[in-house]
């Protein structure tokens, strides 16, 4: 059987690469800085106007074992919001 990288909610790749570079950055592994300059920039990384990131390490330098890291801490804090969803309507 064949893995995919494909998004299951095509909608949400916005929300899981937010929360990528907020894991990575907790690690260590990435310096996430919003660049607005008291601007209501909300949209504006998505448009382009503003650039949303400004990285120290780009992903390719990462090591298999700094990404898997990073991986694994989505799907666990993933699981864990499910869950907490799921118990709210059992």
């Amino acid at each position: 059987m064949s893995r995919s990288n494909k998004v299951a909610v095509p909608l949400s790749k916005a929300a899981l690469q937010q929360m990528k570079y907020e894991i990575a950055e907790e690690f260590g592994l990435y310096s996430y800085h919003s660049q607005s300059n008291g601007d209501d920039t909300e949209f504006a990384g998505e448009l382009g106007s503003v650039p949303q990131t400004t990285g120290s390490v780009h992903w390719s330098q990462l090591s298999t074992r700094q990404a898997g890291s990073v991986g694994g801490e989505m799907t666990k804090r993933l699981v864990a919001q499910a869950e907490s969803v799921l118990n709210g309507y059992i």
